[in-house]
């Protein structure tokens, strides 16, 4: 059996051993701020350097601290310029070592210069897409030669570094995403947990990578290891190895190590399995165990690596600590749980499939949405306030191509007119007083879907100039930066105000008028289709009173003849909170109006019938469309209703029951059904 250290050197045995301190003790069960000082301080204390820090990259070639060790204590976090230092070589991707006279190789750095630092070593920061996200450095006032395990070593935590800041930086944004909770950040959540999932693997890769380098750089030194003789089995390992399982040498024997694993029935049973294994001559690479540290009780996670000796008298088997991987995967767990509450939350308060009504002006605007749904044209929506103008704008990017993308609304009219292109078009770090960090705008948020511009004749006449060259070139530069972004976004505009007048006087861009009014859609107001008031009533009367708790479930026929005689200045809005007060002030099972709400007279006409907010039949005026969900209400008994509306379409499709044009099709029923429904009740051809 090979010595785990040259017995002849016991300095380079002191120095692998504080490595493997330093590496144990530096990727400890941490994550975000204490990942990285731990990470610094225990670098610093196994390289014997004054100074060590990782940084992360920013735009503009500059970059920030994340941790800084200097002189056994921590320093301030510092911001400062690439260019210039030796920092700018490793943000290109390369490992930048100056084992000696700094100064002559790079003069210009002068606060690395300033400190006294006469050598560096630099390793840079990858993410799961391959990009440059930072750097791992070290620097001293005395030489460093140059040292393939130093290197292995910075390359190891560079690479779990790397991982670390990107999982910070996702984390950071689900956050994000979860305060704004809206439903065109499900696809980035979408992205953003592939993405994590992506860079899981991609670090699971590295460090199995990293297991490999140690494996042969450290054959003599390993974690700790199994000596298995013809009689006798025991566990070895180097100090900080046997300090962490709380190892004492007296306590060396042992069987099956239950002196460290926990004290369950699994545990002692997977590590028995573990140790009949290895002394079967079997490979238990893939095995994991989880062990108690003694030192702080937390769990360490360990993976077995055989390696069988030729002679066949021992097996000698290494414990890797994956530990940060176990963990990081208990990470990916977390986020994806999470974002599978934040779409449940986001389902629950979003339903796009509340286009309620059957009139034929309705019909009309939904047969437009069909037309210019998968052209993936600007579409501009004109409509008086509360007519529901962003349900058609959800319905239209709902039957495109994009469906699968975001759709991002801007209320343009809510947002101040300094900071609209800002929420536009984002800006980068500095570019106005309060602009603490760089920002994506929303048409960057909606790359590769749609964005919902509504009001938008409100935007100021200097943000329709940049509007204009989306809509043209499909590109735009945030504020602060001269960098030109491109994007694949489609817009769907809405406004409540005339916008030829507004081009008459001035206060709307021609040009971007005539690039918006590609395919315009009108959407009619309630008082031209009153006809879809009981419709209305009904399908808000069951949705407050759910949602409420409320048994509310009938409106007299003197109520429903108030509310279609109303001339609904506020529209389908003004409705649904006329709708919701009633739910909130009836005590019954009865719908009963505010004492303050005086409709206007209008028209006399037959009074509707009561509504019942039990599931029935839909209504036989018109004929819905196939496409979009129409929720209808009763207006006579049901058999009288079904009969009424399977005629109806019976009559518009010439009585063609069957093929793609037939009744069956449009009433979504197999066509034996239909002919069952028509002999039941007495249907028959005139």
């Amino acid at each position: 059996m090979k010595s785990p250290m040259p017995k002849n050197d016991a300095a380079q045995s002191k120095r692998s051993e504080e490595l493997l301190g330093a590496i144990i003790q530096g990727t400890v069960a941490v994550t975000g701020t204490q990942f990285f000082r731990s990470l610094v301080q225990h670098l610093a204390q196994g390289l014997h350097v004054r100074w060590v820090f990782v940084a992360e990259c920013l735009p503009n070639l500059r970059a920030h601290s994340l941790a800084f060790w200097q002189d056994a204590e921590f320093g301030e976090d510092f911001e400062y310029a690439l260019p210039g230092t030796p920092c700018m070589e490793v943000a290109k991707g390369r490992v930048c070592h100056v084992p000696d006279r700094l100064a002559d190789v790079f003069p210009d750095d002068k606060a690395m210069l300033d400190m006294g630092t006469v050598s560096y070593l630099g390793v840079p920061l990858i993410n799961s897409e391959k990009r440059i996200i930072g750097h791992l450095v070290v620097f001293d006032d005395n030489p460093m030669p140059a040292d393939p395990l130093v290197l292995s070593v910075m390359e190891t935590f560079a690479a779990r570094a790397g991982a670390e800041l990107e999982r910070k930086q996702a984390d950071e944004e689900m956050h994000r995403l979860r305060d704004e909770l809206a439903v065109h950040k499900l696809a980035e959540m979408e992205r953003e947990k592939q993405r994590i999932s992506d860079q899981l693997q991609q670090a699971g890769e590295a460090l199995s990578a990293s297991e490999e380098r140690f494996r042969d750089l450290f054959d003599e030194a390993p974690i700790a290891y199994v000596n298995e003789g013809l009689d006798s089995k025991f566990i070895r390992a180097n100090k900080t190895a046997m300090k962490i399982l709380g190892i004492k040498p007296e306590d060396v024997p042992t069987t099956y190590g239950k002196t460290f694993a926990p004290d369950t029935p699994e545990a002692q049973q997977r590590m028995r399995l573990a140790f009949e294994s290895i002394g079967k001559g079997i490979d238990t690479s893939g095995v994991v165990l989880e062990l108690r540290r003694k030192d702080n009780g937390k769990p360490l996670w360990i993976q077995w690596w055989s390696k069988p000796d030729p002679s066949g008298t021992y097996t000698r088997t290494m414990f890797v600590d994956i530990t940060e991987r176990v963990l990081m995967e208990q990470e990916k767990a977390r986020l994806e749980a999470q974002n599978t509450y934040l779409q449940e939350e986001i389902r629950s308060e979003h339903n796009f499939g509340e286009i309620v009504g059957n009139s034929e002006a309705l019909l009309n605007v939904l047969r437009q949405v069909d037309q210019v749904a998968p052209a993936d044209s600007t579409a501009l929506i004109i409509g008086e306030t509360g007519t529901g103008k962003e349900l058609v704008a959800r319905a239209i990017h709902d039957r495109s191509g994009r469906k699968s993308r975001a759709l991002v609304k801007v209320n343009c009219g809510a947002i101040s007119a300094g900071l609209v292109e800002s929420e536009l078009f984002g800006h980068v770090k500095g570019a106005f007083t309060g602009a603490l960090a760089n920002r994506d705008g929303r048409f960057k948020v909606a790359d590769g879907g749609s964005i919902f511009l509504d009001e938008v004749g409100e935007l100021p006449l200097e943000t329709q100039v940049k509007l204009l060259r989306v809509l043209q070139e499909q590109e735009f530069e945030p504020i602060g930066s001269s960098k030109t972004v491109k994007v694949d976004v489609r817009i769907i505009a809405a406004t409540n105000r005339d916008l030829s007048t507004a081009v008459a006087e001035g206060k709307f861009r021609r040009d971007l008028y005539y690039r918006l009014n590609v395919f315009p859609i009108a959407v009619p107001p309630l008082r031209e289709r009153t006809a879809d008031v009981p419709l209305l009533v009904r399908f808000f009367l069951q949705k407050f009173a759910k949602k409420f708790g409320k048994t509310v479930k009938m409106v007299p026929d003197s109520t429903m003849q108030r509310l279609a005689n109303y001339t609904w200045p506020g529209n389908i809005r003004e409705l649904q909170n006329v709708i919701e007060r009633a739910i909130l002030l009836s005590p019954g099972d009865i719908l009963q109006l505010a004492s303050d709400f005086c409709p206007a007279p209008a028209a006399p006409g037959p009074a509707p019938r009561a509504v019942s907010a039990n599931p029935i039949a839909p209504p036989p005026a018109g004929v819905p469309s196939p496409t979009i969900p129409t929720p209808l209400v009763p207006v006579g008994p049901i058999e009288e209703v079904e009969r009424r509306h399977i005629e109806a379409v019976l009559s518009q499709t010439n009585w063609m029951i069957e093929g793609e044009r037939g009744a069956a099709k449009i009433l979504n029923l197999n066509p034996s059904t239909l002919r069952s429904r028509m002999q039941k009740l007495g249907i028959k051809r005139p």
